[in-house]
């Protein structure tokens, strides 16, 4: 098969994945680029960071429409998130000469995203089923500093969403489930976690690209598929439940992450 007509597979399945379970699309695209594709880690990851900024744009505007976008929350982690990825766009336009350790860098902290991650989707639903408790348990220490661990988050997420490509969805949210338990329903938390991404990857897919670490042949052929995949998938009648769909995301990301922590 061709390498284009694999390219268009890949992007159906993430596209499929994101429109059955709602998450999952950087954290798969970027290791099944590195692993099935063998891309360098730079340019899978500048890759995906421009791939989910066109994918998480319809979303964001949709969103927005729906007035569900809690938009102080963003701005609070815009507020570190850019700065972040800005920092780390230069770390890289400063180490731009010496791209095998940058990829051994990229790998690594790419596992460790992919193994947090997978963490965190697990720990979704034992906040979300316990987040009331836990506000009323740390209410005056969360109350007086949510602002600025708010901007501390955003920034540490903007690291790693530059860094790696991972982290925005399912560490975002775990984060906004614990310092907003009440002010974010679970559609505001949604809505409120895609339009923080979506700034935040476009920026560091710009950075990305401006140092030649986007593959867009390939990431055309993703959209290609990944586009219909989202389409598709999003009004089929199969649903598996939440908490297993959740659960096997998670693990196959730690297995994944696992994998590319021994390879790297």
């Amino acid at each position: 098969m061709p390498d284009s007509l694999l390219y268009v597979a890949a992007g159906l399945l993430v596209g499929a994945n994101v429109g059955l379970t709602g998450v999952g699309g950087g954290s798969l695209m970027t290791p099944i680029l590195v692993l099935l594709f063998g891309q360098s880690p730079a340019v899978a990851v500048g890759t995906d960071l421009v791939f989910a900024a066109t994918t998480k744009l319809a979303a964001t505007v949709s969103f927005g429409y729906s007035r569900r976008v809690d938009w102080r929350i963003v701005g609070r982690l815009a507020l570190g998130s850019l700065p972040g990825a800005g920092a780390t766009i230069l770390w890289f336009w400063l180490t731009r000469r010496a791209p095998g350790a940058v990829d051994h860098v990229i790998v690594h902290c790419l596992a460790a995203m992919l193994m947090l991650t997978g963490l965190g989707l697990l720990m979704q639903g034992v906040l979300q089923r316990s987040r009331i408790r836990a506000r009323l348990a740390s209410f005056p220490l969360v109350q007086k500093w949510k602002p600025v661990v708010t901007v501390a988050i955003g920034l540490l997420l903007g690291v790693a969403v530059t860094l790696t490509s991972v982290g925005a969805g399912a560490l975002g949210t775990v984060a906004l489930l614990y310092l907003y338990p009440i002010r974010l329903s679970t559609d505001r938390l949604v809505a409120t976690d895609i339009a923080h991404a979506l700034p935040l990857t476009i920026i560091a897919g710009i950075g990305h690209a401006s140092l030649g670490h986007v593959n867009f042949p390939a990431l055309g052929y993703l959209l290609l598929g990944s586009i219909p995949g989202v389409l598709i998938a999003s009004h089929t009648m199969i649903r598996l439940p939440q908490a297993i769909t959740r659960t096997l995301l998670a693990l196959m990301l730690i297995v994944v992450g696992g994998r590319l922590l021994f390879a790297g």
